[in-house]
């Protein structure tokens, strides 16, 4: 069987079309996709520390959510014992009737500063002066202590005590306390 010019021809031109299909398969198609393929197992390689932060993160997400019910308790506790308006509208006349209560007749109570509380969210400490001009020594004491067993949200910094020399009996006391609020 002998092959004149044209069937050589189109037998090399077929060649040369399925070695460039072949070319264009690899080269064109394959590679990019292959390309693309390592490309996104990179991405996806470097995104392991992610995901392995990111369950760390959700497993102490749901922690919280299980532990908060509890933590919750103190703050629902304390927000019960705080009397509802300005603080000013019904602190002042709250200690003047506890003093009023343990004999003490005269108290005058003033709002010397405030500062956010930075341990409990949604509270804030506000400083009060308590001015009593005359007090007997022994009802002052037990006064103090019914003071800071009666009323958990209040804490006394600072007491100050003077005597005078005109009446013996009576001193003057000043008291400095924090009482903790709704912000």
């Amino acid at each position: 069987m002998k092959l004149d010019k044209e069937e050589i021809q189109k037998i090399v031109l077929g060649a040369l079309l399925l070695i460039g299909v072949v070319y264009s398969y690899f080269d064109l198609l394959l590679g990019p996709l292959t390309k693309r393929a390592e490309t996104t197992e990179i991405a996806v390689n470097a995104l392991g520390p992610e995901i392995a932060n990111a369950k760390g993160q959700i497993a102490k997400t749901q922690q919280l959510e299980k532990d908060t019910p509890s933590l919750l308790l103190p703050m629902r506790q304390a927000e019960a014992m705080i009397p509802e308006g300005a603080p000013v509208a019904w602190f002042p006349t709250r200690i003047t009737e506890f003093f009023k209560k343990e004999g003490i007749d005269r108290a005058s109570t003033r709002m010397t500063g405030e500062s956010v509380e930075k341990e409990l969210p949604g509270f804030r400490k506000i400083s009060w002066g308590v001015d009593l001009p005359k007090v007997e020594f022994v009802n002052f004491g037990q006064a103090v202590a019914a003071l800071e067993n009666e009323e958990p949200l209040l804490e006394i910094t600072a007491l100050q005590i003077d005597a005078s020399r005109d009446d013996v009996e009576a001193q003057h006391a000043f008291l400095t306390v924090n009482n903790l609020v709704k912000q």
